[in-house]
């Protein structure tokens, strides 16, 4: 399994092509409808200071995701938008600041960042959440931070994210236990943690 990155990390990562050329920063990841992979990136220009972008860039026209880039093969890869559709289509696809219920009715907590899988994947792994008590048993004036795996079944309406009751069993504080999970899951073919 490639590793595995935060998508706060990835707001400001340099779209760079194959012969090496820096052609924007990523501004937005935007999953798609079902929530399973990043669907594209919105993007700003060359200088951080330099404003969005009236051009996204698409998934499929990814080569690679990094730790410290984003790889295109060349600039043709920046599909033009109109900065009006970046923005609607932004919004709609952004996970982060999301509610978490259980399949079953419960709220267990907020979106705090989201877990994608490298390289050419794409795939939306895990959940970072600020979870509610009923969570995560222990005190009561500690905030809970923990990961939730994605699960097999998800649904994304407006300001809500769906998760199956099932995935709170494998909820973690420990990111390092939490990616070994994955990687064993991956390890066995179960193609990870769901």
């Amino acid at each position: 399994m490639n590793g595995l990155t935060a998508v706060r990390s990835l707001a400001t990562l340099p779209v760079v092509t194959l012969g090496g050329d820096a052609v924007a920063h990523v501004k937005d990841t935007v999953f798609d409808p079902s929530g399973e992979r990043i669907a594209r990136f919105t993007l700003t220009g060359r200088s951080l200071l330099s404003g969005p972008l009236p051009r996204d860039l698409p998934w499929s026209a990814v080569h690679c995701l990094g730790r410290h880039a984003v790889m295109v093969r060349d600039e043709g890869a920046l599909f033009d938008l109109p900065l009006s559709v970046a923005r609607r289509e932004a919004v709609r696809g952004r996970l982060l600041g999301s509610q978490v219920v259980t399949e079953d009715g419960r709220t267990v907590g907020t979106v705090l960042d989201v877990l994608v899988e490298g390289g050419t994947s794409g795939r939306l792994v895990a959940f970072r959440l600020a979870a509610q008590r009923e969570l995560v048993h222990g005190s009561r004036h500690r905030r809970h931070r923990v990961y939730v795996p994605r699960g097999e079944a998800l649904s994304v309406t407006g300001r809500t994210l769906v998760i199956p009751a099932h995935a709170t069993a494998y909820v973690t504080d420990d990111l390092p236990g939490f990616v070994a999970r994955v990687d064993a899951g991956h390890d066995r073919g179960g193609g990870g943690v769901r």
